[in-house]
């Protein structure tokens, strides 16, 4: 039915040329699709490449962050390790001291 109404409307002669014309029109189409995905693209690629060093980056510095907070928390446990044994110490100390006065409190009752 197209080509019956473009044969009437252009004649015979014409057919060829707007063929020719609408396949050259096409092939620039095309043509300026693929530069406009080649554009985004390469676009495209850049932001991606800024992506990845900013997700280094942060990688980089949380994974310091990390390393310094297990150092501080090994060490802070180190510490209180430290101060519960002087306290066991102290307490232990404490506890001999106390049974020794009670000791002698009873000693000296007992002798009276």
């Amino acid at each position: 039915m197209v080509m019956l109404l473009a044969l009437l409307f252009f004649g015979s002669k014409a057919i060829p040329d707007i063929a020719k014309t609408l396949g050259k029109g096409m092939r620039e189409f095309k043509k300026a699709t693929n530069e406009i995905k080649r554009e985004i693209n390469d676009y495209t690629s850049d932001i991606k490449k800024d992506i990845d060093e900013v997700q280094n980056s942060l990688k980089k510095e949380t994974d310091e962050i990390k390393r310094d907070l297990d150092n501080v928390s090994s060490s802070v446990k180190k510490e209180t390790d430290e101060l519960k044994k002087g306290l066991d110490d102290v307490s232990l100390s404490v506890k001999e001291e106390t049974n020794e006065i009670k000791k002698e409190i009873t000693d000296h009752h007992y002798d009276d």
